[in-house]
C-alpha cells in the first residue's frame, strides 16, 4: 500500500498524487509499487533496505541535511544543557503532540543552536523550569500552533539575531524572576544579539496570532542589540507584574548592535508603557481597530535598579482611522501619522519633538 501526505497548515495530510515535498508512506508494497517510488527517482536500496527483515534502525547523515518527524512522545531532562527538542546545522523538526519538561540550565524545551534550522511545532504542552532556559530559544526559524508553553524561572521566549518565531494559536506563560547571564532586565519576549557567534546578526522577527500571552513579572517584550519587528494580531495580552511595561527598547548587557523594534499591532489590544532608551528607536503601527492605552517615554531602569537611559529615543507613532490610543501618562514621540483626534487625552499631553500636539480628544 501506498499513500502520500504533504505538510499543510502545520500538519500531515493526506494527498491523492506525489507532489514536489511530499512524504510518501510505503507499508508492505508489493512489486509494482516498489517500482513506482523508484520511477520517482528514488534508488531501490532506500525501499528494498527497510524490507530487509536483517536490518537495523540507525540515522544516515546525507549532505543535505537531516529532517525528524516526531510524535505523541514525552520527553523529560534534568541535567545543564538538555533541551528537549534540539534543532541545529539547517536541520528540519516536524513535532506533534509533545509531552516536554525540562530542569535544568540552557535546556529550552524547543531549542536550536549554531547553523540553524527550520521548526514546526503542533500541539502540546512545553514546560521548563531552568535559568536561561526560555520555552523556545531561536537561532532559527520556528513554527508553532496550537501549542502551550510555560516558562518558570526565565523567559518564555528568546529569539537572537537573524531568526524568528512564529506562534499561532498558542498559550504562552512565563515568570522570569532572575536574570541569567549578561542580561540585565526581567522579561517574557526577549529579543537580542548576543554577539557570541550563535547567530548572525540582522532583522529577528516575532509574530504571534491568536492565544494568549501571560507575562508574570517583568517586562512584557524586550528588544536589545538588534534590530527586531515585532507582529501582533488579536492576541490576548495579561501583564501581572506591577509596573505594568508593555515594551522596552533599549540597551542592556550586550553591545556591537543597535536597539531597533518596529511594533505591528493589528486587530489588537495593547495596554501598558511603553519604554524608549535614548539610544533606541521604535516604530509604533496600530491598525484594523488596534487600541493603545499607555504612554511612551524614555524613563527606564534595570532589574537592579540602574538608570539605563533618561530621555527617550526616536519614536513614530501610526494610527489608522479605525485605531485609537488612550494616554494613562504624558507621552514623547518624535514623528504622529494620523488623526489626533483618535488620541484620547485622559488630562495627559503627547509631546511632538517636544511640542504638544493639538487636535487630541
Amino acid at each position: 500500500m501506498i499513500e502520500y501526505f504533504k505538510n499543510q497548515e502545520f500538519e500531515l495530510q493526506k494527498i491523492d498524487e506525489v507532489v514536489n515535498n511530499c512524504w510518501i508512506n510505503a507499508v508492505a508494497p508489493t512489486a509494482d509499487e516498489i517500482a513506482q517510488i523508484v520511477e520517482l527517482g528514488i534508488p531501490l536500496d532506500f525501499v528494498s533496505a527497510p524490507l530487509d527483515v536483517d536490518e537495523r534502525p540507525r540515522i544516515e547523515e546525507e549532505d543535505n541535511g537531516t529532517t525528524l518527524i516526531i510524535r505523541d512522545v514525552t520527553i523529560v531532562t534534568t541535567g545543564s544543557g538538555s533541551g528537549g527538542i534540539m534543532t541545529t546545522g539547517g536541520g528540519v523538526t516536524y513535532a506533534y503532540d509533545l509531552d516536554v519538561t525540562t530542569s535544568g540550565g540552557s535546556s529550552a524545551p524547543i531549542r536550536t543552536d549554531r547553523g540553524g534550522g527550520t521548526v514546526y511545532v503542533d500541539g502540546g504542552t512545553y514546560t521548563s523550569n531552568g535559568l536561561g532556559s526560555p520555552a523556545i530559544y531561536s537561532t532559527a526559524e520556528i513554527h508553532v500552533a496550537n501549542a502551550t508553553l510555560v516558562s518558570n524561572l526565565s523567559e518564555g521566549v528568546c529569539i537572537e539575531g537573524v531568526n524568528s518565531i512564529e506562534l499561532t494559536d498558542c498559550d504562552l506563560t512565563a515568570n522570569n524572576t532572575k536574570c541569567n547571564g549578561n542580561a540585565t532586565f526581567l522579561d517574557t519576549i526577549m529579543i537580542y544579539q548576543s554577539m557570541s557567534g550563535d547567530a548572525d546578526s540582522g532583522t529577528s522577527s516575532f509574530t504571534m496570532t491568536g492565544g494568549s500571552l501571560t507575562s508574570k513579572n517583568g517586562h512584557v517584550f524586550h528588544v536589545t542589540n538588534t534590530n527586531a519587528v515585532i507582529t501582533l494580531e488579536n492576541v490576548k495580552i495579561t501583564n501581572e507584574d506591577s509596573d505594568n511595561i508593555l515594551l522596552s527598547v533599549c540597551a542592556d548587557g550586550w553591545s556591537g548592535g543597535s536597539n531597533i523594534a518596529t511594533l505591528n499591532a493589528i486587530k489588537q489590544v495593547l495596554k501598558g508603557v511603553i519604554k524608549v532608551g535614548s539610544d533606541s528607536t521604535l516604530t509604533l503601527n496600530l491598525t484594523e481597530g488596534s487600541s493603545f492605552e499607555g504612554s511612551i517615554d524614555g524613563s527606564i531602569t534595570n532589574a537592579s535598579g540602574t538608570t539605563v537611559s533618561t530621555e527617550t529615543g526616536t519614536v513614530s507613532v501610526t494610527l489608522d482611522s479605525t485605531s485609537t490610543w488612550t494616554l494613562t501618562g504624558d507621552s514623547y514621540i518624535t514623528s504622529f501619522n494620523g488623526d489626533a483626534a483618535n488620541i484620547i487625552s485622559n488630562g495627559y499631553t503627547v509631546y511632538v519633538n517636544g511640542v504638544a500636539l493639538t487636535g487630541t480628544n
